[in-house]
């Protein structure tokens, strides 16, 4: 199969070489520019662990890494705010009693038209 050079494919060449250069002239690691790289080091078990779960060539190994941080991270919020509750309790006047107050009215919109006689 033929390919066009990326001069006549239409694409802007910017003096970047190599596959990631053309990709990019290309738009396709757009999304990469709001993420950072770190660089991770692991003990043999955990790692070995991690191989069997999500293997190194399988794609989907970065955002298990980035799922399990978020999740981490989540946990560490939730324990926080779960002491600041326990340091500082709500009282039980600082809570609203009136339940219109909190619950959802009816839905807006129209509703059924009546039948005619």
């Amino acid at each position: 199969m033929d390919t066009l050079p990326l001069a006549a494919s239409g694409v802007p060449d910017d003096g970047r070489s190599g596959p990631r250069g053309a990709l990019d002239r290309l738009g396709y690691f757009y999304i990469l520019d709001h993420m950072k790289q770190v660089l991770i080091e692991f003990d043999d078990e955990t790692l070995a662990r991690l191989e069997r779960v999500v293997p190194s060539r399988s794609r989907r190994r970065s955002q298990f890494i980035r799922t399990a941080v978020n999740r981490a991270l989540w946990e560490l919020e939730e324990q926080a705010t779960a002491e600041a509750y326990r340091r500082l309790p709500d009282a039980s006047a600082d809570a609203n009693q009136d339940a219109t107050v909190w619950e959802p009215g009816p839905a807006a919109g129209r509703g059924k038209r009546p039948r005619r006689p």
